[in-house]
């Protein structure tokens, strides 16, 4: 077989064609950015889109404690976001390939939910101690990975003047509504 192609071929039954999941091409340590050159593995857009990766993890963990439903339901939304803005992290040229991921209301929408959830909570009068339920405590987890990838975001920011100051906010605000969430 020659390498990144198919091994499949399509079924006499109608069935779909299985897809290889290897292709070799990331055996020496490159990958390719969104319609862009390859670069290391270590590349700090990779590094950034695989920390995004592990967030989204997180917070699929932190679901499967089953949550209340609406914060079920806002990070379900946000699983979905992070997916869009993998692509956009990976794109040297977002803009000219329509991958522009989050906008200023995005960046209030978390604000909303923020305020929403954070109304039926009392005041902090000490500092949170991560732990809890098994759902908190992931949430916890959820928020440091957020964390992480906001500060890979602000790295790639400092070395690229032009990379978009909107999603460093946005992880920002993420952050926070994790942190409320594990206080529900």
């Amino acid at each position: 077989m020659s390498e990144g192609k198919s091994s499949s071929s399509s079924s006499r039954s109608g069935e779909p064609k299985r897809v290889r999941i290897y292709s070799r091409r990331g055996d020496l340590g490159e990958t390719s950015l969104f319609a862009g050159p390859r670069v290391g593995k270590d590349h700090p857009r990779i590094e950034a889109v695989g920390t995004v990766d592990e967030l989204s993890s997180a917070i699929g963990l932190a679901r499967s404690f089953g949550l209340p439903e609406p914060a079920d339901r806002v990070l379900d939304c946000v699983q979905r976001k992070l997916i869009e803005i993998g692509t956009e992290i990976t794109s040297m040229t977002p803009d000219r390939h329509a991958v522009t991921t989050v906008q200023p209301e995005d960046i209030r929408a978390l604000e909303e939910r923020i305020d929403t959830f954070s109304a039926s909570l009392p005041p902090l009068t000490s500092f949170v101690i991560p732990g809890g339920t098994p759902a908190q405590s992931a949430l916890h987890v959820a928020r440091t990975v957020c964390r992480r990838a906001e500060r890979r975001l602000v790295a790639l920011l400092r070395a690229d003047a032009t990379f978009p100051r909107r999603l460093v906010a946005w992880f920002n605000r993420l952050g926070d509504l994790l942190f409320v969430l594990s206080r529900l």
